[in-house]
């Protein structure tokens, strides 16, 4: 590995201390860190493109949580570029090579402060809109639940709570106010009395986390009070609890919070957990995106059923006319279902209906050509007023 030049520029100047070799200071984990950034918001995007094309072209109507969204990814874009920005800059090297070879150049130095003080206020403000599109999402949801509405709101008041003290620990971390967050090392020309970098992450991280875990327990409770079968609240877990993955992400950044604060090379967490701040970003959004892309993935698995179960069906039953009078019952259905979605019983969760399946004609039916091919939906929503929570359509 050849060493970069502006280590060869310090080492000429005297500036390492013996004992710090130049392949030491030239090591770098850049390079995997942006490509994983790059991959989460390239990925992201492309899910928020589909849960849009679901929403504004199938069901043909978008929610609060989806407006909350799209301002989630307008701040987590930014966020993804100053998150290159800064360990391009160098801000994810070891210690040494920022104390004795970055700040060769102390503006360099400064600006990877100020632009890490920018880059944490976009993402306190991109998880705190996240978290609300979420809890919008929920409560559209809960239409029948009085009490559970008023759980989400209590929710919705502890989110803004705990997103206050975070963003003001960002924003008051050092007296006079400023954007920089000086090292121990670093001479200034104005004496700044600040907080350690890792006592104000670290509370942060703790924070985010506890709201992280709450906004796991109210789709917990959403499933638990559906009167539906197990093996039905299963497959609504699967979807619902993406977010699981989220508490485990955010735990992680707290350990490298604390690894940046209290290793002696605190700086080589730096990019790890940048990754991980834009992972929790984007897997809020994944993790409350998925179930708006059943209306889009159910449409092509049903049509996939329905023609497996036509061939099937023309297969064993040569012998009987208008083979494809269920098709047509079944495309029925599946425009019926779309119907509610854009017009009667305020059905606007279509997200939540669960796949088609169909029955294959029995001996019984062959006997009655016209009610051969019968397909059955089964439907799960929650929907304001005294509608059933499922629904059949033979």
């Amino acid at each position: 590995m050849g060493i970069p030049d502006d280590i060869l520029l310090a080492d000429a100047a005297g500036r390492i201390p013996a004992g710090i070799s130049l392949d030491y200071l030239a090591q770098s984990r850049d390079r995997p860190a942006i490509v994983a950034i790059v991959f989460l918001v390239c990925f992201t995007g492309t899910l928020m493109a589909v849960r849009l094309y679901a929403r504004i072209w199938l069901v043909k109507k978008l929610g609060l949580d989806d407006a909350l969204a799209i301002l989630t990814m307008m701040i987590y874009i930014p966020f993804v570029v100053l998150s290159v920005i800064l360990i391009n800059l160098g801000s994810g090297r070891h210690m040494d090579y920022i104390q004795y070879v970055l700040s060769m150049s102390m503006p360099t130095v400064r600006k990877t402060e100020v632009l890490d003080f920018a880059a944490h206020v976009l993402y306190t403000i991109a998880l705190f809109f996240c978290r609300l599109s979420g809890l919008a999402f929920y409560h559209r949801l809960a239409a029948r639940s009085s009490k559970l509405h008023l759980a989400i709101k209590i929710a919705a008041v502890f989110l803004s709570a705990a997103f206050l003290p975070q963003l003001f620990l960002l924003i008051f971390h050092c007296r006079p106010v400023t954007g920089l967050w000086p090292y121990p090392w670093q001479s200034e020309p104005i004496s700044y009395t600040c907080l350690s970098w890792g006592l104000v992450y670290s509370v942060n991280s703790g924070v985010s986390l506890t709201c992280d875990v709450l906004m796991f327990i109210i789709p917990t409770i959403l499933i638990t009070q559906l009167h539906v079968s197990l093996k039905r609240k299963a497959q609504l877990s699967v979807v619902m609890f993406p977010g699981i993955f989220v508490i485990v992400i955010s735990s992680v950044r707290v350990y490298f919070v604390a690894a940046g604060q209290w290793s002696a090379d605190g700086s080589w967490a730096y990019n790890p957990m940048m990754g991980i701040e834009n992972g929790e970003i984007a897997g809020t959004l994944i993790a409350l995106s998925v179930p708006a892309l059943k209306p889009v993935f159910g449409n092509i698995f049903n049509h996939l059923t329905e023609y497996s179960i036509s061939t099937r069906n023309r297969t064993g039953l040569k012998s009987q006319s208008k083979p494809a009078s269920g098709l047509r019952s079944r495309a029925r259905d599946s425009k019926r279902l779309l119907s509610w979605s854009k017009h009667g019983y305020n059905y606007d969760d279509y997200e939540m209906m669960g796949s088609e399946t169909n029955r294959p004609p029995s001996e019984s039916d062959t006997a009655q050509p016209r009610d051969r091919n019968i397909g059955v939906t089964t439907e799960v929503s929650i929907i304001h007023g005294a509608q059933p929570d499922q629904k059949q359509i033979v």
